[in-house]
């Protein structure tokens, strides 16, 4: 995780017991974790509506599909060209 070991997470953790206290430590993890929640709740939320203006917005299929298809083609030229 980023390169810290359990050493440099302990620091970090003693660091934070001291700054904030044994009584606001809990509330904080609860708070980033409900954060994180949200985040990722809002990340889907904007993947689903990408998916969903691909199906309603006319020629974004056919977009897609030749966009797939290069790549598709890309990919066998580098495997051949090699």
């Amino acid at each position: 995780m980023f390169g810290l070991g359990t050493p440099e997470l302990m620091v970090i953790m003693a660091i934070a017991f001291l700054v904030f206290g044994g009584k606001k430590l809990p509330e904080l993890g609860s708070g980033l974790g409900k954060a994180i929640t949200s985040f990722k709740k809002g990340l889907k939320d904007v993947e689903g509506e990408g998916k969903a203006m691909i199906d309603d917005v006319p020629g974004v299929k056919e977009v897609v599909a030749i966009k797939g298809e290069v790549d598709k083609a890309k990919s066998l030229g580098g495997i051949l060209g090699k």
